[in-house]
């Protein structure tokens, strides 16, 4: 049975396939080679420049073709690659014949030695993800999130004025506005991205074991710490500068444990907008042809943010294991992570499968002003609260226990009600008509900045 959308054991590379497209260039087998070999020919083109005897002749004007090795990197080449792991059994070794292979045919043979010159896989392989996840976050990943940011933030706008009952335990509370309880979302969701932006994306270059050793001996004049620091400044990472022969990945799990925690307040919006569609404030635009129930012809389930909120908790449970197994390795290493790190691409994708069912299951929303009219009318009891707020103003005796007494129980509390008992008060005619004024629509406390 061939490998496609239907025959895949996961539905990354099946179901959701074309939801997730936008991360093949970065997460994908074909993609880690093409960085990989990135990171060796930005190495190799360093030592060049390096006043080293070994590259006093060298061609100076091949160092522009270098570039396309991983530039034009087909398909084909990284088929080429695996084939040669068959017989190496060790990915990064054939990614350096390979490239061995192509010195030769652009007449650098007599420098082959160079590349992977005193290295170790991890130099390699801790360079490349951190490259390759950079850039999927700043192409795909933050691209992404930053939209839904937008829409979060025009909703909110769009309904600033709405009043609506707020629900504390699942009762009736002091009112509030639909918009600013969507600015919640917006606000917390937008402290995430500014943090996840000054998260570094750290990788390791040292050698065997972190110290340079096959650097060292063979040239030792040569600051090889301050030249790593170079060359992954030019690649846009932070070089930790004391590891074993892998990176601790500590920033990682750092960036691991940001996305989960994004995950967590959009589980939290999701589940959210779920109970209002469930209590009527929204209805959902319907979508010629779709079914709601295979039984129910009349359901429209809000099934946008139940997918979001399983992708998210999918996403999560791996970032989670990502997070904790990564920075432990057994003394100088084990080869754990780089079982793990080959999964790096999946939570990601988890997750933009939920950005883009909470974009669209937002996009279908429209407000239904009855019924959140209708809650705020038959809940008059929230301004007790009011009420007795400015009964504590004016020192009036026991305000909070004589509106207990008036709010709680089985007595039906509505305007009227309200009314009596504020006509019974020992106050002034301007305070009982202060009272009288307030009502659940316009107890609102003060709305947000939305700027």
């Amino acid at each position: 049975m061939n490998l496609n959308t239907l025959t895949a054991i996961s539905p990354i590379d099946g179901r959701y396939r074309s939801k997730v497209t936008d991360l093949v260039p970065f997460f994908s087998e074909y993609a880690l080679i093409r960085y990989r070999i990135w990171v060796e020919v930005a190495y190799f083109s360093d030592l060049v420049k390096l006043p080293l005897d070994a590259f006093k002749h060298f061609p100076k004007e091949k160092l522009a073709q270098l570039p396309q090795l991983y530039l034009e990197f087909t398909e084909s080449d990284a088929n080429k690659i695996k084939e040669i792991e068959k017989t190496t059994n060790h990915d990064i070794k054939a990614v350096e014949y390979f490239m061995r292979e192509r010195f030769e045919q652009i007449g650098l043979g007599e420098y082959k030695e160079f590349i992977h010159f005193g290295l170790t896989s991890q130099d390699i392989n801790n360079t490349a993800i951190p490259l390759l996840h950079k850039e999927a976050d700043a192409q795909v990943y933050l691209p992404q999130l930053e939209q839904l940011h937008l829409q979060l933030k025009k909703l909110a706008r769009n309904w600033a004025d709405t009043p609506m009952l707020a629900r504390t335990h699942g009762q009736a509370a002091s009112p509030t506005r639909l918009g600013k309880e969507i600015w919640v979302f917006v606000e917390r969701i937008e402290h995430q991205i500014k943090l996840i932006k000054q998260i570094p994306y750290a990788a390791k270059f040292g050698g065997a074991t972190g110290n340079f050793n096959a650097h060292q001996v063979a040239y030792p004049n040569v600051h090889w710490i301050a030249f790593s620091n170079r060359l992954l400044d030019s690649l846009g990472l932070h070089r930790s500068q004391t590891t074993t022969q892998i990176e601790h990945y500590d920033y990682l799990a750092t960036r691991l444990d940001n996305y989960k925690r994004i995950n967590t307040i959009l589980m939290d919006l999701a589940r959210d907008m779920w109970h209002y569609i469930s209590i009527d404030y929204f209805k959902q635009k319907v979508v010629a042809g779709e079914v709601g129930s295979s039984a129910m012809p009349h359901k429209v389930n809000p099934i946008d943010f139940e997918n979001a909120e399983g992708n998210l908790g999918i996403a999560n449970a791996l970032f989670t294991h990502l997070s904790e197994k990564l920075p432990i390795s057994r003394l100088q290493r084990d080869l754990t992570d780089s079982t793990v790190l080959r999964n790096l691409g999946m939570p990601i994708a988890h997750t933009l499968i939920a950005f883009q069912a909470l974009a669209k299951g937002l996009s279908k929303l429209t407000l239904h002003p009855a019924r959140i009219e209708q809650d705020l009318a038959e809940n008059w009891a929230v301004v007790a609260e009011a009420i007795q707020t400015i009964l504590r103003r004016e020192n009036y005796p026991h305000p909070y226990e004589a509106l207990k007494m008036l709010t709680r129980g089985n007595q039906k509390i509505n305007q009227e009600t309200l009314k009596e008992f504020v006509e019974n008060l020992e106050v002034s005619k301007e305070i009982k008509e202060e009272l009288l004024r307030i009502c659940p629509e316009n107890y609102l406390g003060i709305p947000p900045n939305m700027n």
